[in-house]
């Protein structure tokens, strides 16, 4: 849970569109508060941020904005002065009465002002890709792109190519792993007529339809010892030749390599030519795995959920804390490209406005963090070993009570009385 005191309406927006908070506490009391500008912020709130509940507190002198904060969707008003045990109780009974929600809609500008050429992320890791990829584009040299599968090594190489002076020119994906071996060749370079059985006209290749602009190469390991040996004329010389001629054909391209296996290890292997790796590897940039972009899964969460409700006609207001623990958890190994199909699956086969738990496949749902360990030693109490969950629960949960009391399985308020019982409470 967010904690936060502001005196400025200003400041109080400001604050809403970079966090997410359970409880708003609104006193009349504050200084320098103009009632319409009062109004507009709750209204703002209550319309973009379900997942927040206002208390307003008022003196006798403004309960009429108290009645139109109502109107707007506050969850409570009570007239001041207000004793620290009724302060107390009301917002325990809020906190047990939230609804389990966790997106707020401002933050949606969080992902615009996070957005760099169609990948998202604030974390360090990815502003370095992105320092990488501004040095890339103000050259012409090959450039390498290493990383795991879906951590969106084709995202940096347009960028690479938009930012680049080329960038009005053709840029030319090709996935080589998905091609037959024998057509990688006829691909990539092209044929003339009756070159091979089935070649019934002249075709030209990807670096011939991309002259002048890039041509971006995945999954670059797969490519055989012969076609490695015909790429690296071409990175040599500028030239080449379509399949049954022996004409050389001059072009001007860039080429931008990228492969989720390690080459240097494909070299050892002896699967691989160490000189082409060089030619290919003058620029090196490696995308970051989802789990350690730190920082990054909520923004992409909230884009990709809002994607999919504007594909396929859904309305979404929020998200269970389950759900959330769940994706928090999860190692990610699909990295981002799985992290989307698992959000788009769970907008189009949720039945209300809140994604839950039971939206996830089982894998993600079911998946628990072997490195929680909860050690319980011969002569421990029942309540020393509840204890003690409780507290593994907690500091796995970033002392979040509400995710805590949804991966314990009990309400807010139990684990808040068990807390109590247990002297916990100053951990808070």
């Amino acid at each position: 849970m967010s904690l936060s005191y502001e005196k400025s309406l200003e400041k109080v927006a400001d604050r809403f569109e970079r966090d997410t908070f359970d409880l708003m506490l609104f006193s009349s009391s504050v200084t320098d508060l103009n009632p319409d500008d009062a109004l507009e912020i709750i209204e703002l709130i209550c319309a973009k941020c379900p997942s927040t509940l206002i208390l307003f507190f008022a003196h006798p002198g403004t309960l009429k904005i108290a009645h139109q904060a109502l109107r707007a969707g506050i969850y409570h008003y009570s007239a001041l002065p207000v004793s620290d045990e009724e302060l107390k109780l009301l917002i325990e009974t809020a906190v047990d009465r939230k609804p389990q929600v966790g997106v707020n809609l401002l933050l949606q500008s969080e992902v615009e002002k996070n957005t760099f050429e169609s990948m998202i992320g604030r974390s360090t890791a990815m502003q370095n890709v992105y320092q990488q990829i501004r040095q890339a584009a103000a050259t012409d040299i090959p450039v390498l792109i290493s990383g795991e599968t879906g951590t969106g090594k084709e995202l940096a190489a347009l960028a690479i190519h938009e930012l680049s002076e080329r960038t009005n020119e053709p840029y030319v994906p090709v996935h080589i792993g998905s091609l037959p071996t024998d057509l990688v060749a006829s691909e990539l370079f092209g044929h003339e007529r009756g070159a091979f059985s089935g070649a019934t006209s002249m075709r030209k290749g990807c670096f011939e339809v991309a002259d002048g602009g890039t041509v971006f190469m995945d999954e670059i390991a797969t490519i055989d010892e012969k076609m490695q040996v015909s790429l690296l004329r071409l990175l040599e010389t500028n030239e080449y030749c379509r399949i049954g001629s022996q004409n050389q054909i001059p072009v001007d391209v860039r080429i931008i390599a990228a492969s989720n296996a390690d080459l240097t290890t494909e070299i050892s292997n002896g699967s691989f030519r160490e000189d082409l790796y060089y030619r290919l590897d003058v620029l090196h940039i490696t995308m970051p795995p989802l789990r350690e972009r730190h920082g990054d899964l909520h923004l992409l969460v909230d884009h990709f959920t809002q994607l999919s409700c504007s594909t396929f006609q859904k309305y979404i207001r929020g998200m269970s804390p389950g759900f959330i623990s769940c994706l928090e958890s999860y190692p990610w190994p699909g990295n981002v490209r799985e992290l989307k199909n698992v959000i788009q699956r769970a907008v189009i086969t949720s039945t209300g406005d809140i994604l839950e738990r039971k939206e996830l496949p089982p894998r993600i749902s079911k998946f628990r963090n072997e490195d929680v360990k909860v050690v319980v030693r011969v002569g421990m109490t029942l309540e020393e070993v509840e204890k003690e969950i409780i507290a593994r629960t907690l500091e796995h949960t970033s002392q979040n009570r509400t995710q805590a009391s949804d991966i314990l399985g009990i309400s807010r308020r139990s684990l808040y009385n068990k807390m109590r019982k247990f002297n916990m409470l100053s951990k808070k």
